[in-house]
């Protein structure tokens, strides 16, 4: 079945959204507030042993270190291009207009939720990757287990910020659908050094991620995604 991946990834999304929304219910405020800093954490953790990952390397049994300035570039070019184009008010408004769409107007969470939890499932390789390999070879396992990962991550987020984290199964399904779509098209540019440039700095915007869970929000992390269309541009010419 085409485009398998996405629907289960979307599906699971969905359904550790409810569950984590139940949780919520049986939840003190206080509670909700140490969760978020506490997912924030794990968050951060997670962007920095992927970002480790593909910086560090063995060279004569020393660590070293390596992309410094495919980092730089990527970043720099991405952030102003996405300032320049302001992803961050897209999404957010977006995320008011499915707040309304939703019957959840009165909900003063619901954007910075939807926000925060779209960013940390779409952000990574897993969903480009595994979307390529859904388009091309029908191949939905590492979409699979994304979407296993992402439920335990929803569930969580759901019960520490609420229920405008569920609908970050929307994204999901526009951004990893289009890329599947597309899958033949994109497969030629995705050589192993364009993907490892995408690891890296999709690990890095996940714990810009964290950061702003855990110091709310002081980083437009949106505005920074293009960085990741420069790090394959860079993969493909370097």
């Amino acid at each position: 079945m085409f485009l398998l991946g996405t629907i289960l990834n979307v599906l699971l999304i969905i359904g550790g959204g409810i569950c984590g929304l139940f949780g919520r219910r049986m939840m003190k405020p206080r509670i909700q507030e140490t969760l978020t800093k506490a997912m924030g954490l794990c968050v951060m953790f997670v962007g920095i042993g992927g970002t480790m990952e593909k910086m560090l390397s063995l060279q004569d049994g020393n660590l070293a270190s390596g992309g410094t300035m495919m980092m730089v570039i990527s970043f720099a070019v991405g952030s102003l291009f996405g300032e320049a184009a302001d992803i961050e008010g897209l999404i957010g408004r977006f995320g008011i207009w499915i707040r309304q769409k939703t019957g959840n107007a009165g909900d003063r969470t619901f954007v910075d939720a939807f926000v925060t939890a779209s960013l940390t499932v779409c952000i990574g390789a897993m969903a480009v990757v595994g979307a390529i390999q859904d388009g091309i070879y029908g191949d939905y396992s590492t979409l699979l287990l994304k979407g296993v990962l992402d439920a335990v991550i929803i569930c969580v987020m759901t019960a520490s910020m609420g229920k405008g984290c569920i609908f970050s199964a929307v994204p999901v399904a526009l951004f990893q659908g289009t890329i599947t779509l597309c899958a033949r098209l994109l497969q030629p540019f995705m050589t192993e050094r364009a993907l490892s440039n995408l690891s890296f700095t999709g690990s890095m915007l996940i714990f810009c991620v964290g950061v702003n869970l855990i110091w709310e929000k002081k980083l437009k992390v949106a505005n920074m995604l293009p960085a990741i269309i420069a790090a394959v541009v860079i993969g493909n010419i370097m």
